[in-house]
């Protein structure tokens, strides 16, 4: 029995008072867990662009103040009422969406957007009582996505915590919790490509290159990235791309470009930008009679796609997904083997290091766009 269970337990946190204003290292006390919770000691995190686009609020409302953050990975401290999958000692990785495993979606073989625990961005508070875990004498701090990873200690509902194995090292398989897996999915749950085939990915951040990452291990002979910013080829090679489309450099359409590049189009294509023009181009440069093109970017709210119907017609597929087709409880302990077995690279995707006392250092490279992943070590 921890020494710490059942009791509030004080620690250091990164808190977002305002936005777009540093964050602040504050003592927050950390409430125990509740029915169907765990509380985790977080050893590693890292900044994904969703961390900034809330902390930045300048789309979309945000609650502060917010304790951010949602890629990392920890230790189970303490769990609550009616959790019997983790005990305290087990290593995990929180995850921004959920496993009831109780729903339809989570019976389903075909979905991974769980009813009861699906990505909610507005929600501040933890869903067994409505109340945050997290105060500053007496002043509740609000969550971020179920996770707020940004503290030494976090609650979290039982069914956002993935179960992985010991031995694997948290600070390289903390990035598997986002954007990676997202990208690495897309590619080898959904696009599917077959060994041989052609690529296209459209913009090279870390979840294109995580999705070039999938064809890569996918066996695709020719992976060909799509983005404006010539400057990221040379970072792509390492993750399996073999050639580059600039669409700035050509006075055509980029669909156009490939379908020229590759005798009619490519076999798959998955599109990483949330561009909505972006997105048409995927679907519109896969191959007619068994093209797919996979959609993983979350385009402005007011975005609509056209297309020409005969481009559905001629039996092109367009696909959609979430986190990857991942199951966080089901699948990510899968995914985690792979790096384990050296098949699935992570180390190139870790770019940059800081402590934790230093956390907006961090904030302050992704906002320049310098790496892909900066891993924060919580000790």
């Amino acid at each position: 029995m921890s020494s710490t269970e059942g009791k509030v337990i004080k620690c250091k946190a990164a808190v977002a008072w305002e936005a777009g204003k540093p964050l602040v290292i504050e003592e927050v006390e950390v409430a125990p867990p509740q029915k169907m919770e765990v509380r985790l000691k977080i050893l590693y995190t890292s900044l994904c662009h969703t961390d900034v686009y809330f902390w930045e609020a300048k789309a979309q409302d945000s609650i502060f103040p917010r304790i951010l953050g949602h890629e990392a990975a920890g230790i189970v401290e303490s769990v609550g009422e009616g959790v019997t999958e983790l005990a305290p000692g087990d290593h995990v990785l929180p995850v921004f969406t959920g496993e009831c495993k109780e729903c339809a979606h989570c019976k389903s073989e075909e979905s991974n957007m769980c009813s009861l625990l699906r990505i909610n961005v507005e929600r501040g508070a933890m869903i067994h009582d409505e109340k945050t875990r997290f105060s500053i004498n007496g002043k509740p701090i609000y969550h971020f996505l179920g996770t707020s990873t940004f503290s030494e200690y976090t609650v979290i509902h039982v069914g956002c915590v993935a179960k992985i194995n010991p031995l694997a090292p948290l600070d390289k398989v903390c990035v598997l919790s986002c954007g990676i897996s997202t990208g690495l999915g897309a590619t080898l749950n959904v696009a599917k490509p077959k060994k041989g085939s052609s690529v296209a990915i459209f913009g090279l951040g870390a979840v294109g290159l995580g999705a070039a990452e999938g064809a890569r291990l996918a066996g695709a002979s020719r992976i060909i990235g799509v983005d404006l910013n010539a400057s990221r080829f040379e970072e792509a090679k390492k993750f399996g791309v073999t050639e580059f489309v600039n669409p700035k450099d050509h006075d055509k359409p980029v669909q156009q470009v490939l379908a020229e590049m590759t005798g009619g189009g490519v076999d798959r294509s998955v599109e990483c930008t949330g561009n909505i023009n972006a997105m048409i181009s995927a679907f519109e440069c896969v191959h007619d009679g068994w093209g797919v093109a996979v959609l993983v970017g979350v385009p402005h709210k007011d975005s609509e796609f056209k297309t020409h119907p005969m481009n559905v017609l001629n039996e092109r597929t367009l696909k959609g997904t979430f986190f990857g087709n991942y199951k966080p409880r089901s699948d990510l302990p899968s995914v985690v083997e792979l790096y384990m077995r050296k098949e699935l690279e992570l180390e190139k995707f870790i770019t940059h290091e800081v402590p934790f006392s230093e956390i907006n250092k961090a904030f302050e490279l992704m906002l320049k766009g310098e790496g892909l992943r900066c891993l924060i070590r919580m000790e």
